[in-house]
C-alpha cells in the first residue's frame, strides 16, 4: 500500500466524462444508467484521492461542449452532476486538448506534481474527430520528458463494437503511427469482468 500511497500523493488526477446522449442508456434493465454509474465512481476516485491530496482532483463533463470542474472533492461530486445532464455527441478531442494543455502550462509554471498526471476518460462513444485525437495523443507523446509523465487511461462503458475497436486500436498501434511513449491504456467492458466501475477506476490509478 506504501507503494500506492505514494503514486497517488505525487501524481496528478484528471477524470474527463462523457455525458452524450448514450450515457442515459441502461445496460441492464433495472440497473444504473451509464451517467449513474459514472457519478458514483467520480465519488469513489475523489475520496480516494483527497486521502493524499485534500485540494481534490481535476473533472471535465464533455459532450458536444465541455465544462471543466477544479478541485473536486467528494462533497462537490453530487453538485456537479445535479448541474449535468446527457445530451450531445461524443466531442472527445476539444476536451483533451484542453486538459492536455492545461497540464503543459502548470508544468512550465512548475506547478506540476513530480511523478506527472493520470486522464481518465469515461466514454461509451466514438468521439467525433477520430484522426484529430489520434493526432493530439502522437503530437503529445513527442512533447513528454520519459514515458510514464502522462497517462492516458479510455475506460469504455457500454459495448459497442465499433467503439471498442477504435480505443484498442489508440491502445495498440499509435507507436507504429509514430508516437514517442506508448501512453494510451483501455480498458473494456469485457476486461472489466464483473468489476465495477468505480473499482476499474481506483485500479488505473494504483496500476
Amino acid at each position: 500500500m506504501a507503494q500506492d500511497k505514494d503514486l497517488i500523493e505525487n501524481r496528478d488526477y484528471t477524470l474527463l466524462i462523457d455525458k452524450s446522449q448514450s450515457m442515459s442508456t441502461q445496460d441492464q434493465e433495472g440497473g444504473k444508467s451509464r451517467w449513474e454509474a459514472a457519478q458514483e465512481s467520480t465519488y469513489a476516485l475523489a475520496k480516494k484521492c483527497e486521502e493524499f491530496d485534500p485540494d481534490g482532483i481535476t473533472v471535465y463533463l464533455f459532450s458536444s461542449r465541455f465544462r471543466r470542474y477544479d478541485q473536486v472533492t467528494s462533497d462537490k461530486v453530487t453538485q456537479i452532476y445535479a448541474e449535468n445532464d446527457p445530451m450531445g455527441k461524443t466531442n472527445l478531442f476539444e476536451v483533451l486538448e484542453d486538459a492536455i494543455e492545461n497540464y503543459f502550462q502548470r508544468k512550465t509554471a512548475g506547478k506540476t506534481k513530480p511523478n506527472g498526471e493520470t486522464f481518465l476518460i469515461i466514454t461509451d462513444g466514438e468521439p467525433e474527430d477520430r484522426k484529430g485525437v489520434i493526432r493530439l495523443i502522437i503530437e503529445t507523446s513527442r512533447r513528454l520528458d520519459r514515458e510514464d509523465e502522462i497517462g492516458i487511461s479510455l475506460i469504455q462503458v457500454g459495448d459497442d463494437p465499433k467503439v471498442t475497436e477504435y480505443l484498442k486500436a489508440l491502445d495498440d498501434q499509435l507507436l507504429d503511427a509514430g508516437a514517442k511513449f506508448d501512453i494510451v491504456d483501455t480498458i473494456t467492458m469485457k476486461d472489466m469482468g464483473n468489476s465495477s466501475l468505480s473499482e476499474v477506476l481506483l485500479r488505473a490509478i494504483t496500476d
